[in-house]
């Protein structure tokens, strides 16, 4: 956001960085116990489509499993409340606007949020933006998490100033000179001056924004006349083009079980099917929809797809259980026990090549008139 770094913090905003027992008795409501005796006939999360080319599937491919090692990263700390973190169930949590955003962001997350980041830019072919930019001068990433698509695109645009916003201040030290980051709340009052940005960018925040509508109109405002807006998301259902994932599917069920739980906090885990019209009613022009699809494990036959699928599968599989322990736990009210034993059968079927499942991702780009 284009504010001065010594402006006041106001409206929920924070002045930039200097640097960048036993298992109990499942519960009768909403308990994994009635989950599995019960699997959800979804047509949202398990669904024959034709929108784009089928996917190939290699018939000789096969999953041995795999394990995940964890990594540290340097962190900068910093005496302000904003940078304090609070913990439970073992994981790691911002404590700035705390409860905004349900899902840890310790060194395992941000892990997994740049192993994100190099599956999108594989799938986009190296793409790190589908709006049509030229000579952009100042670009806001809300949402950056870990800073890795705005520095990249620092790198990409070393004129630009880039800016990211996020709750969380989990972003290197050392990043590119035009490239900011800021503790924020995107959904707070924005402060940017109107018609001062070129360019903004939101991904992977349809599990985290309450009101989109207020959104896309804080960003429309904060354009300049011929600016753009893009979003890029997941749509957290399992999709079949040949009929092969089962009703049941545990990995399906899981995303509706993540569904129901985000509801209890205003969020709706499926808003991104509405980002086109959304983004058109904010009142942006030359609106497109650019679909793509992420297979669910190494079933693909072509290898680019093939290396797709597996990082999709291994981030599903390292999110599980710091995804849902806090939602399930304080949204549905299961134990820390309950879920983990829930987890079991979605690890399982995740590394069955037989099914043929993958999950959309969408980019919906729109330009200010003017």
């Amino acid at each position: 956001m284009d504010k001065p770094r010594d402006a006041a913090a106001k409206d929920g905003h924070v002045e930039t960085s200097p640097a960048s027992t036993p298992a109990k008795k499942p519960h009768a409501d909403g308990s994994p116990a009635e989950s599995n005796a019960a699997p959800v006939r979804s047509e949202l999360m398990v669904a024959e489509t034709t929108d784009d080319p089928a996917i190939e599937a290699d018939d000789t491919a096969s999953d041995a499993g795999y394990e995940s090692e964890t990594a540290s990263r340097a962190s900068t700390s910093v005496c302000s409340s904003v940078r304090d973190y609070e913990f439970e169930n073992n994981r790691r949590y911002h404590r700035f606007q705390e409860g905004r955003y349900q899902f840890p962001n310790d060194e395992p997350e941000q892990e997994r949020e740049d192993m994100k980041h190099a599956m999108v830019v594989h799938l986009c072919q190296g793409k790190l933006h589908y709006a049509p930019l030229e000579n952009p001068q100042k670009m806001l990433d809300i949402g950056t998490g870990t800073g890795i698509w705005a520095i990249d695109m620092g790198d990409e645009y070393p004129e630009a100033e880039i800016l990211g916003i996020d709750l969380s201040p989990i972003q290197p030290q050392w990043v590119p000179p035009n490239v900011q980051f800021m503790v924020d709340d995107a959904e707070a009052e924005w402060v940017i001056p109107p018609d001062s940005l070129d360019y903004v960018h939101i991904r992977h925040m349809t599990s985290s924004i309450r009101d989109w509508p207020t959104l896309l109109s804080r960003a429309y405002q904060a354009l300049k006349p011929g600016g753009w807006i893009e979003l890029q998301e997941l749509q957290f259902e399992v999709r079949c083009d040949d009929g092969t994932v089962r009703q049941g599917n545990k990995v399906a069920h899981f995303f509706e079980t993540m569904k129901r739980a985000l509801i209890n906090f205003d969020v709706d885990l499926l808003a991104m099917r509405h980002n086109k019209r959304n983004v058109t009613d904010a009142g942006f022009v030359n609106v497109t929809e650019i679909p793509f699809k992420v297979p669910i494990g190494e079933w693909p036959k072509d290898a680019r797809m093939k290396m797709i699928g597996l990082y999709n599968r291994s981030m599903i599989h390292d999110a599980l259980y710091g995804v849902a322990v806090r939602p399930f736990t304080r949204g549905l009210k299961w134990t820390p026990e309950e879920v983990e034993v829930y987890l079991i059968d979605v690890r399982r079927e995740l590394t069955d090549s037989s099914q043929h499942g993958y999950t959309p991702y969408t980019i919906v780009t729109g330009r200010k008139p003017g």
